[in-house]
């Protein structure tokens, strides 16, 4: 931590963000080395396999604030200025700072291009020099405000600051610059920013020369403030909103006036331990560790809360709402979160759970139609991927405890989004001829490879996905089956739980996959389980090919198992996709599937479909194989390096699957509150519960080479399953593991130890 003279790291309060949840501060306290947050690397996967990398987000946890820095990835030679915000995972800063020594006429640039060095990034704090300049770069941040501390080096020349929208409007007042950035579907983020010193000068820039003035607006609309060269150093506070620059001025200075900077880093510091202590783990390796918590701090990315002093505004309205006291959260790809990121909150955030559920049935109601959003982000619901997977949060949340929201609510959203809405991908018209097509047959109908799509709502490069689709519609039903049983609802309940039998429609007794159909029933022939389906596999799967979805029925294993065969059936067939060469050259093999990197076989660790894959082995007698996977597999493919992460990593989506994995256990269907057992990688894992009772996990004979469970007891009682309840877990307790450098085949492998899935029809 840089120390800055005059600044003793006494205790400041807390930074609250108007409604939201957010760790709170001791009362006195200066946090000691070695802490959670020290073990992150903002770093890790900086540099993709093939498609999106990480970034190095500096954030507070599910804040409305976030930068990193702007450039393709950690192998970028140039920053492209410095960030003031990014209002989405993935996406650029929307306002830009660029501090200079110079404004030479005709050449000002709005953003500056900089070569840098010595970086260096925590979740909470960002500093750099930028080596052309000579400028050193300090950053500090709370939840909805930040600050810049720049040292200028060269003397003798004077300081310039410029401050740029890309498309709105930035002003000067005499005290302050703000203004707005215009996002999508009517949303502004706007700013409110104090300079420490009053400038000489402002100018406004145009075809890169500075003039007259102290507005502009339109595309790169940016102002330039003039310093004397005596002026060391310049400090700049600033507040962000996405309701005015009166509100951005409200946060600025609830949260960030005043405090220096080295304030700003200890409480960040602080509320980052506290979020990520809630888990605690100790072992001998230190990579372990940082994998661990550099992905644990992912999970807490998205989604973000945009309630600001009791207020947000709302993209799925287009109107600023009171929030009655309940914070609003938005930006969650659920179609990448439902699976592990969902549930990981549940255990360690039930609180902040509750209310991000309660927020997607606030996004229902202020939409046009009440339907569960899939896609929500700051400027509204984007309804990407495929199916309507929020559904499962609903359940899941339920069966594990959560009561705070409308579970009733939830259903009809839930029901209108499945049934209502249209079921292909990327599109929020309303139902069309696919969906009468499904509803009375019971599958999507796809094309053969030479026939013209004719449906209106199928997107043009996303196509019908009609395999993906149909597997996770009779997920989502079989969600819908749940809740409806929760409410009593006798017919619905029978009805979706036969709709999420749908999966059989497209199984092929032939070959054991799920195989696309034509509008008459036919399988499409020939075809390819690899190759066959487009980029992507679009035209028949979605992202990824037939291997992956051949385990997409997360609902009813069991079911699966005697589709296939029976339990040794289904684990050769498991094998078998380990085993299974990529078919062609690497080149030609991720032109066409490039979501599907991380490969073992045609196994896929880069791609969330996957995650629950190794976990099968568990259900069908081998669990000494799910524990061999996981343990070669987390190691492989997730490391403390820049490639440490094998794909897009979805803000927390795939970061979940390791926490988990690491603990030793994970989620293989949500809404059923179980969790399948793999190998733990820690000593020991003491998970704090919100009830105030924790549950350890415990590992003897623990090393590097002893993956294999040997024994097991769960609260001092013998255990001979690989899976446990939630109910296990909140009431707190022990899961001790005993582990070994060999396989014990024969533990968990009973018929009996078999983890619940599927349900009966009645």
């Amino acid at each position: 931590m840089r120390i800055i003279p005059g600044i003793t790291f006494a205790v400041c309060s807390i930074l609250m963000l108007g409604g939201c949840n957010m760790p709170d501060r001791p009362e006195t306290e200066i946090l000691p080395s070695d802490t959670p947050v020290d073990h992150v690397n903002p770093y890790m996967g900086n540099i993709s396999h093939l498609l999106v990398p990480t970034f190095p987000t500096i954030h507070l946890p599910n804040s409305m604030l976030r930068v990193y820095p702007e450039r393709n990835d950690y192998t970028g030679d140039l920053l492209h200025g410095l960030p003031l915000v990014v209002t989405s995972h993935r996406g650029s800063s929307a306002f830009n700072l660029s501090p200079v020594n110079r404004l030479d006429s005709g050449k000002i640039r709005t953003v500056t291009d900089y070569s840098y060095d010595r970086e260096k990034i925590n979740p909470y704090s960002y500093s750099v020099y930028l080596d052309d300049e000579a400028i050193e770069v300090h950053y500090g941040l709370s939840h909805q405000a930040g600050m810049y501390e720049l040292d200028f080096e060269k003397e003798g020349t004077e300081r310039h600051l410029v401050l740029a929208s890309r498309n709105g409007l930035m002003e000067w007042d005499g005290t302050a610059f703000s203004g707005y950035q215009q996002l999508a579907n009517t949303t502004r983020v706007y700013i409110y920013a104090v300079p420490g010193e009053q400038p000489s000068g402002v100018q406004i820039i145009t075809s890169g020369t500075a003039e007259e003035g102290n507005k502009a607006e339109g595309e790169h609309a940016a102002l330039a403030a003039t310093f004397p060269a005596k002026q060391e150093k310049l400090v700049l506070r600033y507040g962000i909103s996405f309701i005015d620059a009166a509100q951005a001025k409200a946060n600025m200075e609830r949260e960030v006036a005043g405090k220096a900077l080295g304030e700003l880093w200890q409480s960040g510091k602080e509320a980052w331990n506290k979020a990520l202590g809630k888990i605690e783990v100790q072992g001998d390796s230190d990579e372990d560790k940082t994998v661990f918590y550099t992905s644990l701090y992912r999970t807490y990315e998205r989604p973000v809360c945009i309630s600001e002093d009791g207020r947000y505004f709302s993209a799925f309205d287009g109107k600023v709402h009171e929030d009655g006291g309940r914070p609003f959260y938005t930006d969650d790809w659920i179609w990448d979160s439902y699976r592990a990121h969902h549930p990981l909150r549940i255990l360690v955030d039930p609180k902040t759970e509750e209310d991000i559920l309660h927020s997607f049935l606030l996004m229902a109601e202020q939409m046009d139609d009440f339907w569960m959003p899939t896609f929500p982000e700051i400027t509204g619901d984007s309804r990407r991927m495929n199916s309507n997977h929020a559904v499962a949060s609903f359940i899941d949340a339920y069966r594990k405890g959560l009561r705070r929201f409308n579970l009733e609510e939830a259903y009809r959203a839930a029901k209108g989004a499945i049934t209502e809405k249209t079921l292909a991908p990327w599109s929020g018209k309303p139902a069309g001829w696919l969906d009468a097509f499904y509803k009375e047959h019971g599958y999507i109908p796809a094309l053969y490879p030479d026939e013209k799509e004719t449906v209106p709502e199928v997107n043009t490069f996303e196509k019908r996905q009609p395999v993906a689709v149909s597997l996770g519609t009779a997920y989502d039903q079989w969600c819908l089956a749940e809740i409806a049983k929760e409410l009593d609802l006798k017919e619905d309940y029978r009805h979706f739980l036969g709709q999420s039998y749908n999966y059989r429609k497209l199984f092929n007794p032939e070959t054991s996959f799920f195989h696309p159909k034509d509008k008459n029933g036919k399988f499409i022939e020939p075809f390819d389980y690899v190759f066959s389906g487009g980029l992507g596999a679009r035209n028949y799967y979605g992202e990824n090919n037939a291997w992956t979805y051949r385990w997409d029925v997360q609902h009813n294993i069991a079911d699966l198992i005697a589709l296939m065969g029976g339990r040794e059936q289904f684990v050769q067939n498991l094998d078998s996709m380990f085993a299974q060469p990529l078919g062609t050259g690497k080149f030609r093999f991720y032109a066409q599937l490039p979501d599907q990197t991380g490969n073992v076989g045609q196994f896929t660790m880069a791609n969330e479909p996957s995650l629950h894959i190794p976990y099968l082995y568990n259900y069908a007698g081998q669990p000494w194989k799910t524990q061999k996977r996981i343990r070669k597999l987390v190691k492989t493919w997730f490391r403390n390096d820049l490639m440490g992460v094998p794909g897009d990593e979805d803000g927390g989506g795939m970061s979940s699957f390791v926490v988990f994995s690491q603990l030793g256990f994970y989620p293989v269907t949500p809404g059923m509150p179980v969790y399948a057992i793999g190998s733990p990688f820690f000593k020991s894992a003491v998970i704090h519960l919100d009830n105030g009772k924790e549950f350890e996990v415990i590992t003897e004979n623990y090393a590097e080479e002893n993956n294999y469970i040997q024994s097991a007891e769960l609260h001092g009682k013998p255990l001979d399953k690989p899976w446990f309840s939630h109910e296990d877990i909140r009431n707190g307790g022990i899961l001790k593991l005993v582990m070994g450098n060999r396989p014990r085949k024969t533990w968990g492998s009973d018929e009996a130890a078999t983890p619940p899935s599927g349900e009966k029809l009645p």
